[in-house]
């Protein structure tokens, strides 16, 4: 063993076995970061997709509405339609042909997530598109129908005192 390899053992050196192990590597992001991150590229990508394409500085709470309703040919909760003989059934006993949507739930987190990147990048929360309240009324209209078109009555819990 030399001096200097002794050195570096007495001094608690991590280069002795590694030379580049001295830069620290950054931890992993956690499942909820790599979400975020994903969902706001996906946002972004969307947005530079549309004719003409929008910049993040001129997104509105529209473009985010219209994103939501994008990503229900992508959903795989089956929402009845009111006209349907299962409408108000929890577990209907035949397959309909009633659309796939993206559950509330989904939709819920996603804005979410969309909410905390926004902001993360440089967008102030007093004009965040993710923050107002046609968004609130949206997602809230979305849990009711599904709700129903489910049989599952919501309702709100109070809060305690």
């Amino acid at each position: 063993m030399s001096s200097e390899r002794g050195k570096d053992i007495a001094e608690g050196s991590s280069t002795i076995n590694d030379p580049g192990s001295d830069q620290q590597q950054p931890p992993t992001p956690s499942r909820y970061e790599s979400q975020k991150r994903r969902d706001w590229n996906t946002f972004g990508q969307y947005l530079k997709n549309q004719r003409p394409p929008v910049p993040l500085s001129q997104c509105n709470s529209n473009h985010v509405l219209d994103f939501l309703r994008y990503l229900d040919q992508f959903g795989k909760t089956k929402v009845h339609l009111q006209g349907c003989m299962f409408y108000g059934q929890p577990e209907p006993p035949a397959p309909c042909t009633c659309p796939v949507k993206q559950a509330w739930g989904s939709l819920d987190a996603l804005i979410g997530r969309l909410r905390a990147a926004y902001e993360e990048n440089g967008g102030s929360p007093e004009t965040n598109p993710f923050a107002t309240a046609a968004i609130r009324v949206f997602l809230r209209e979305v849990r009711e129908c599904q709700a129903k078109a489910r049989g599952i009555p919501y309702k709100k819990h109070k809060k305690k005192p």
